[in-house]
């Protein structure tokens, strides 16, 4: 039996990051460090972004998520809170501008 040469070996590429999910961590955990001075828009990003990084990682066609699931829960945990804060300091400003305020005359 002749010697059969072997073949050369292949390298392999890696599927690439999907950089929507990378930008949902990060943005994540922006929102986790600076998004109460932002009003959870951070946070708000990085649920959208979380979602469409799950989706174009859902066959493998692209890597990263855990990533996008790393920014969907920061996201989550603090969006709802931000939300919340967000609505009641509008609102308290437009009751307090709204409301006369009296004041005692002496």
């Amino acid at each position: 039996m002749p010697y059969q040469p072997g073949g050369y070996p292949q390298a392999v590429r890696p599927p690439l990051t999907s950089g929507t999910a990378t930008a949902s961590m990060v943005l994540g955990i922006l929102g986790v460090l600076g998004g109460w001075c932002l009003f959870g828009l951070p946070c708000l990003l990085a649920v959208i972004l979380g979602h469409i990084g799950l989706h174009e990682t859902r066959n493998n066609a692209k890597s990263g998520r855990g990533m996008a699931v790393a920014g969907l829960v920061l996201g989550y945990v603090f969006v709802a809170p931000m939300i919340l804060l967000t609505v009641m300091v509008f609102f308290g400003g437009l009751i307090g501008a709204a409301t006369p305020s009296t004041t005692p005359t002496p």
